[in-house]
């Protein structure tokens, strides 16, 4: 992740939201993990420290969710 963090950075994304695969329905692929929210306050840390201005990292975060709001 660090590296595709510095690879957006570097690309000049400015904002950017993390989020958790939850499985939509049982004919879609399985989820194989859940992540725990420190791993997402991580991530969040790892991606600002890569020159990504604005961080919205949670399981339940998605790319439409609040990013207007950003700043």
């Amino acid at each position: 992740m660090r590296e595709a963090f510095a690879d957006l950075a570097a690309a000049g994304v400015e904002r950017l939201t993390v989020g958790q695969y939850l499985r939509p329905s049982r004919s879609h692929h399985p989820v194989v993990r859940y992540y725990e929210p420190e791993e997402f306050d991580a991530l969040k840390a790892e991606a600002k420290s890569a020159g990504i201005r604005a961080v919205l990292s949670g399981p339940l975060v998605r790319s439409s969710y609040h990013a207007g709001t950003l700043t």
